[in-house]
């Protein structure tokens, strides 16, 4: 099914959970929202269990998550009585990659650290997408400089489907003025500095002034991602 524009503007212009609500009447049973747990993930997470929507949410599990995410993960279950699905990366390609590189081999060079998130990420991602048609994300413009110009919904033209941002345009002020309206339980290394939150040996806190972003792989350069989030066509605003 292709959208057609008017109804892509439509729904780029409702508030978070009518637009979450329009996608899944247009793609009922085919809407999926990919969780790393973070602040604006939490939010989501919270309009889809509150309202109901029957959307699947699911996280990756690296095997290197810092202990506090998957605390977070048993009071969401505890919340919300409901239990997202968790999708963990092929025992084999880590192990392959563990005894060839090294345990912590991402630090010696990009190559290594891209193909670490592609074992670790990508790949269970891929698998976690099968068969849906729109894919939820809780990516925001001014997380990074690589997000500026992200639409609200956009083609993936790898994976053949929606991506879904609808939180593409909040400011970060608006993610906590909605943890604390509705008391959403969220990961507590946000008031350690932690903006951004992913594997333990590749995250650490931010500094003031710093994008939300640079506490990740900071040993690299700037415009840094893991690889989910590069494929698509802008359709939308």
């Amino acid at each position: 099914m292709q959208l057609s524009e008017d109804i892509i503007n439509k729904i780029s212009n409702e508030p978070l959970e009518k637009a979450l609500k329009s996608i899944t009447d247009l793609f009922p049973g085919k809407v999926v929202f990919s969780s790393s747990l973070g602040q604006e993930d939490q939010v989501i997470t919270d309009a889809i269990y509150r309202n109901d929507l029957g959307i699947d949410i699911f996280t990756l599990d690296t095997g290197r998550l810092f202990n506090e995410t998957y605390e977070l993960i048993e009071r969401n279950t505890a919340r919300y009585k409901k239990s997202m699905k968790i999708f963990f990366p092929e025992a084999a390609d880590v192990e392959e990659f563990v005894l060839a590189k090294g345990i912590n081999s991402f630090y010696e060079s990009v190559e290594n650290r891209k193909e670490c998130c592609h074992i670790r990420k990508v790949k269970p991602l891929n698998r976690a997408l099968a068969g849906a048609k729109v894919w939820i994300t809780g990516l925001r413009a001014e997380q990074s400089l690589n997000r500026n110009n992200m639409p609200m919904l956009e083609w993936d033209d790898v994976r053949l489907l929606y991506k879904f941002n609808p939180l593409i345009n909040w400011r970060y002020n608006e993610v906590i003025d909605y943890i604390n309206k509705f008391k959403v339980p969220y990961n507590p290394l946000h008031d350690k500095g932690f903006l951004s939150i992913g594997c333990a040996p590749c995250t650490r806190a931010t500094e003031p002034g710093e994008d939300a972003r640079a506490g990740r792989w900071w040993w690299e350069g700037s415009q840094k991602e893991c690889g989910l989030h590069v494929a698509a066509v802008k359709i939308g605003k």
